[in-house]
């Protein structure tokens, strides 16, 4: 028996793994991953995957990438972690520092958790504690997009809109106030992006009139809805937001979880509307793929309706065991020192034409609704007609298919749904672009050929 076949039948008596129905692993065998290089992942038996998706979003410079391995070691030797009431290490002072830096203007203080989810959480109790802490008390909702997604606990699934992920859980779910996504993928023909996102924006203002008054904050996934298939919006939207949470006395949730450290074509995706919300979430990327770490960024303003005497009981006492943990903050540092000695952003302009010339055919395609980018990330979408818009049934599962080939051809292609997506490490080379399309490619067709 092969050592990839032992390790699967030892990982199914006893793991329960993420986002799988683990039946489908009776005759879908989970991959046992050896190393990773760069863009790389080797199995058991010596056969790579490019990771075309970063290891769910995560990993920015390649997998074992050298510098940031050295950072991390050096700092294994001298502090792991402790405890972050009461106690701070330079890691995590340096790293507060680095991002009041980078964050958009007046986002001054940081409050660190361990994965996106908890850093949703902390920015909902964060946004109620300071209405409440300021006397307004009737502000107790939230405004969020269709389509978005923000996280699998509890408050964070309740401000999300994708049914696959929330319908189950309604019953346990706070009520929130949903308005139709800015999503360009449903503009009228002729429309452009643009025009289509402030159209759109007629329902946010809609909402805020008539909700302000209860509303806490609006949430949003700034230019790209990940999770909600990849569906991407124009800036205008973010402007016209901004203007409109000021006007009606709402804060500005930015969940840059996903979209965050050069993802979308700048350092953050907020910078293209040229706004800064009033508090800023972050994770995945901000290690380069290596440990959990998250945090809120937000404003002197939020952190100084808490500051009072203890005996008031204004105090944000929110908190998790591995808070800031050492050796998470210093490979973000290094994460950091990456984007300043490589001129990262600039360099991906580059990638990101390359990613869209090795698909450009597939415009053309009977099966193609559309090819979607914004900057390192592009998505390409399956239809059964691209006349009508007809989809396929999700019970087909065609983008299973994709990932199927993809696996069998040395590439990691995860698609949601009947979308096939690239969101690859920024250290791909274009000749490794080119495998990743040819193998998307022709596993789109494959999984559209009986259409």
């Amino acid at each position: 028996m092969s050592l990839n076949k032992t390790l699967f039948d030892r990982d199914l008596a006893h793991l329960w793994h993420p986002c799988t129905q683990m039946k489908d692993h009776e005759w879908l065998p989970v991959v046992p991953i050896k190393s990773g290089k760069g863009v790389w992942l080797e199995d058991f038996e010596g056969k790579r995957y490019l990771d075309a998706i970063s290891s769910w979003w995560v990993n920015l410079f390649g997998h074992s990438n050298p510098y940031i391995n050295s950072k991390i070691k050096a700092q294994l030797d001298s502090l792991e972690h402790v405890i972050l009431a009461g106690f701070t290490h330079e890691p995590i002072i340096e790293l507060s520092e680095r991002l009041a830096q980078i964050t958009p203007p007046g986002l001054e203080k940081c409050f660190y958790a361990d994965n996106g989810s908890s850093a949703i959480e902390a920015a909902l109790k964060m946004s109620y504690h300071y209405w409440r802490n300021k006397g307004q008390t009737n502000k107790t909702k939230f405004i969020t997009l269709g389509n978005s997604y923000h996280g699998e606990t509890l408050g964070a699934l309740a401000i999300g809109d994708v049914a696959l992920y929330k319908e189950t859980y309604a019953p346990l779910l706070m009520q929130t106030i949903t308005v139709p996504s800015p999503d360009c993928y449903e503009r009228e023909p002729g429309s452009s992006c643009k025009e289509h996102s402030e159209k759109m924006f007629a329902h946010m203002r809609d909402a805020l009139e008539q909700h302000a008054g209860e509303t806490c904050a609006v949430f949003v996934e700034p230019l790209v809805q990940c999770a909600g298939n990849m569906r991407m919006y124009d800036p205008v939207y973010l402007e016209l937001l901004r203007k409109a949470c000021d006007e009606f006395n709402v804060h500005l949730i930015a969940d840059e979880i996903a979209v965050g450290f050069g993802r979308t074509g700048s350092m953050f995706a907020c910078e293209q509307a040229s706004i800064s919300p009033d508090i800023m979430c972050l994770s995945k990327g901000i290690t380069g793929g290596y440990l959990p770490l998250s945090v809120a960024v937000t404003t002197d303003e939020i952190y100084q309706a808490f500051y009072d005497d203890y005996t008031n009981l204004n105090a944000f006492l929110h908190s998790h065991s591995y808070t800031g943990n050492a050796l998470a903050c210093s490979a973000a540092l290094a994460t950091f020192e990456l984007f300043d000695n490589n001129d990262i952003i600039n360099s991906n302009k580059k990638l990101s034409k390359k990613l869209y010339e090795s698909v450009a055919t597939l415009e053309d395609h009977a099966h193609v609704a559309e090819i979607r980018q914004t900057g390192m990330i592009l998505a390409i979408e399956m239809i059964k007609n691209k006349a009508t818009r007809e989809v396929y049934p999700w019970q087909e599962r065609r983008g299973l298919k994709v990932y199927q080939h993809g696996l069998a051809n040395g590439v990691l292609l995860r698609p949601l749904g009947n979308v096939t997506y690239f969101m690859p490490p920024y250290v791909i080379t274009e000749e490794e672009i080119e495998l990743m399309a040819k193998v998307a490619i022709d596993g789109i067709q494959l999984a559209t050929q009986d259409s």
